[in-house]
This record gives C-alpha cells, sequence and structure tokens, in this order.
C-alpha cells in the first residue's frame, strides 16, 4: 500500500484512469464522471507524470492504452470488479436478496424477459433483476455486469461466454396482417405494403420478398429501437425482421407468425457472456442456465409449430 500511496497524485485518479480507459476518450470519461475534460486530461497527466510514463496515446479521435495503460486498467478491472462483488454481497445479506445485472437489448427485455418475468419470480423469488439496456446492436463491455448477451465467438481470455443460439432471421407479422395480405399458397411473397425497419441493421433483408411486377414497398418505417420495430408488427403495421432469440416467444404463441417460411442464418453465434475477474457467483449460473433452458424451449416450440422452417438450432452451433 506505501507504493500505492506514492505513485497516485489520488485515488480519484484511479477512477477517472478506469473511465477514461474503457470509454477511450477523456470527453465521455468527462460526462460520465460529471466533469469537464480538462480536468479528466489534467488528472491524467498528474497520473502519467507520478508514474513517470505514458499511459494513453492521445489522438483527435480519443485515446488508446500504451502497454503500461493496459497492464494498470487490467489490474484496475479486476480490483473494481472484487470491490463490487463485496458491495453486492454486503447489500444482498442486509436485504435478503441477490441481485442479478443483465446487459441485453431493449427488444429482448421488453419482449421475451418482460412475458415471463412472473414465471421467473416464481424459480427466482429472492433475485433482483437489474437492467442494462442496449438500444441499437448488441454490443459493449460487461464490466459492469454479471452477464451480457452478445453476438461472439465464444470465449476469449477475458471473458467466459457460454453458447445460445445461432443468431436466425426470418421476416415476421401479426395473423391479422397474414390473412389481408397472404397470397395463394400461404405466405406473403410478394412484397408487402410496408416494411418495419431497425435503422442501421444487418443483415440486409430486402431480398427476403420477391418483387412484383417489378413493384416496390410502398411504406418503410424505420426506428432505431427495436423493441418498437417488433411492437410495430405485434400492431399489425406491416412486416418486420425477426431476430429468433427476440421473438420467439410471440412466434411459440401465435401473437405473430412467419411472413414468409424462409430463414436466414447469418453465421454469428449469441453468446451469455461474463467477466473472468468477477467472482463467480452461483446464482449467476443458475440464472444463466434458466435463461437458456426457456429460449431453448421456445425455439423448439416454434419449430415443432412451423416444421417446414427446419429451425434446428442444436445443429447449428456448430
Amino acid at each position: 500500500m506505501t507504493l500505492l500511496r506514492r505513485s497516485l497524485p489520488s485515488m480519484n485518479g484511479l477512477f477517472t484512469f478506469e473511465a477514461a480507459a474503457r470509454c477511450g476518450s477523456f470527453s465521455r470519461a468527462a460526462d460520465e464522471l460529471n466533469v469537464t475534460p480538462a480536468a479528466v486530461s489534467r488528472m491524467m497527466s498528474r497520473l502519467e507524470e507520478n508514474l513517470d510514463c505514458a499511459l494513453f496515446i492521445r489522438q483527435s479521435g480519443g485515446v488508446t492504452l500504451t502497454e503500461p495503460g493496459q497492464l494498470l486498467f487490467d489490474a484496475i478491472a479486476r480490483g473494481f470488479a472484487g470491490i463490487e462483488s463485496a458491495l453486492r454481497e454486503i447489500e444482498d445479506r442486509r436485504t435478503g436478496l441477490e441481485t442479478v445485472s443483465l446487459s441485453v437489448s431493449t427488444g429482448f427485455t421488453t419482449h421475451w424477459m418482460m412475458p415471463r418475468m412472473a414465471e421467473f419470480k416464481k424459480q427466482f423469488p429472492s433475485v433482483d433483476l437489474r437492467f442494462q439496456l442496449v438500444m441499437g446492436a448488441l454490443s459493449g463491455t460487461v464490466n459492469d455486469v454479471d452477464l451480457g448477451m452478445r453476438f461472439v465467438d465464444g470465449p476469449d481470455s477475458r471473458h467466459e461466454a457460454v453458447f445460445v443460439m445461432p443468431e436466425i432471421l426470418l421476416p415476421i407479422c401479426s395473423p391479422d396482417y397474414m390473412k389481408s395480405h397472404a397470397v395463394f399458397g400461404g405466405g406473403i411473397s410478394r412484397v408487402p405494403d410496408t416494411t418495419i425497419n431497425l435503422s442501421d441493421a444487418q443483415p440486409d433483408w430486402s431480398k427476403l420478398f420477391t418483387p412484383a411486377s417489378g413493384g416496390e414497398t410502398q411504406n418503410s418505417m424505420i426506428f432505431s429501437d427495436y423493441a418498437i420495430v417488433v411492437q410495430a408488427a405485434l400492431l399489425g403495421q406491416g412486416v418486420a425482421l425477426g431476430w429468433l432469440n427476440v421473438v420467439a416467444h410471440w412466434l411459440r404463441t401465435r401473437t405473430l407468425v412467419p411472413a414468409r417460411k424462409q430463414l436466414m442464418v447469418t453465421g454469428r453465434r449469441c453468446h451469455l457472456v461474463r467477466l473472468r475477474e468477477k467472482p463467480a457467483r452461483p446464482i449467476v449460473s443458475r440464472v444463466r442456465d434458466w435463461m437458456i433452458a426457456e429460449l431453448t424451449a421456445d425455439v423448439d416450440a416454434v419449430g415443432g409449430l412451423y416444421p417446414d422452417l427446419n429451425i434446428n438450432i442444436k445443429n447449428k452451433a456448430l
């Protein structure tokens, strides 16, 4: 501890350094810490002066860590994770509840998690779920949460990753929309009059529909939040692209139906990810396993309802 006190201008420098390194920007760190970018810059200069080495490579678009900076950041991340775990344990003992934090999309939370919260409470009556919601593409660190749903290749040196399912997409709509727009033989094989899109969505799904006589979609609704995309489809506003890991519940209950019996399997793999540095808590593993089992049951049920889709997530896991 003597070296630590001598090397650091203040303990606040650790918090500032961690935020700047994680955000990759003095400005974003300043916003998070509610200080000015100049204050962050001064604090980091003092820290580098005390350590007699550069911690950041400063560039116009932000900052990146030097080798000593990465070494310090990794150690601080491990330390903060341990402190956070201890504080949570103290709080859990005081309240009699166990908290589990999840970093998931707004779409998954709204359209998969919320419909089964009553069942979750039956299974985990003493667990308090806390959500870190991601509006756009599933990305970002999982430093501040117990579990994050991410499309990654698998585990790495810093993260454990448990496979959930491959990324599978299909066009979806409400039963009423299907009834009024389906052609002979079932399914919407022409261009629908309205598509509901996620801004900057990948992959491009426009070719899932075959234009009729060169026609084009008359209307398009575009949202930045996938939860609203699915909600619009539920309300019969048009055809949307359904990520199966989000809309499986609505397909299982037939509140949504496949607009066309055609899947798109991207090759990406959905995992539940946790930071290795965080102390392993049994309750986190139990919640993770419950989520995977419930989602697998949903997808299996959808495959039974629509055998022509040929959904088999086990075979696609390789």
